[in-house]
């Protein structure tokens, strides 16, 4: 007998995963079924669907397809379709527990959250020896390309890999050029922060721009039209997010006889805005 995996990678949660992975496994019967591998029975062999999430933030997701559907009448309950899938969500490990484990999941979960190549390295010390057996050969390759293809060089953008041949020889060259390379994380890390921290900084000009365009408007109605007509529209000026717009309802202020007049084209005005 055989037990069929059906394995889905995510990074971001997806609220409707059971449905997809339902969906996944209604192909794949109608495929084993078209193409006659089937037991000798005819039956369905047994699947077990897995998501493996590395995402930041913790899967919340429901991971059965009951959850993600209302109550109907109880008479339709046996007709329900049914799914549950195992979820492995890396957020939920400790360090500390994955270091703990001698396991090839756990190793790969602590290279994907790993901050630094010291920590890379602890690694494949560990890969290395559990990998050493000749049967392990094509596993242990597997590694080694996911390594030098994906993980590193999502890591180390622009850096030129040296031709490696196994484990060993990774372990070896991290250790050589550890001092580099965390220098490279380092610069990598303050250059992130520098640019968000820009983009922070921005953000906070513009909203300080607009509060005082906002506060200049509301001067000028009150002097022009009193009081109670620049309260009516403070919460409405509030919705304003562009500063030109600020410059064609001063404009707007001036050209206007009263302030009912202003009220109501400035009301026109700020809708037709929201509408672009």
């Amino acid at each position: 007998m055989y037990v069929y995996i059906l394995l889905e990678f995510q990074s971001d949660v997806q609220r409707y995963m059971a449905v997809r992975l339902l969906s996944y496994l209604g192909l794949f019967y109608q495929d084993l079924i078209q193409t006659r591998q089937l037991a000798p029975n005819g039956l369905l062999p047994p699947v077990l669907p897995m998501v493996l999430y590395n995402g930041r933030v913790r899967w919340a997701a429901p991971t059965e397809i009951a959850g993600l559907m209302e109550d109907g009448p109880i008479a339709l309950g046996v007709y329900r379709p049914q799914l549950r899938y195992l979820l492995i969500d890396e957020s939920a490990y400790a360090d500390a527990d994955l270091a703990a484990q001698r396991n090839l999941a756990a190793a790969l979960f602590r290279l994907e959250r790993s901050r630094g190549p010291t920590q890379v390295q602890e690694v494949l010390v560990a890969l290395a020896d559990w990998l050493r057996a000749p049967e392990q050969r094509d596993l242990r390759q597997a590694f080694l390309i996911w390594l030098k293809q994906a993980f590193l060089k999502a890591r180390l953008p622009g850096i030129e890999l040296p031709e490696l041949h196994d484990l060993e020889e990774m372990q070896a060259m991290l250790a050589e050029r550890v001092v580099e390379w965390t220098e490279q994380w380092k610069q990598d890390g303050l250059q992130q922060g520098l640019q968000q921290g820009l983009q922070q900084g921005l953000q906070q000009g513009l909203q300080q721009g607009l509060q005082a365009e906002r506060r200049l408007l509301l001067r000028q109605a009150y002097r022009r039209f009193g009081a109670p007509i620049a309260e009516q529209r403070t919460p409405l000026l509030a919705q304003i997010q562009q500063p030109e717009q600020f410059e064609e309802l001063g404009e707007l202020l001036l050209d206007c006889p009263d302030g009912a007049v202003w009220l109501a084209r400035l009301g026109e005005a700020v809708g037709m805005l929201d509408r672009l």
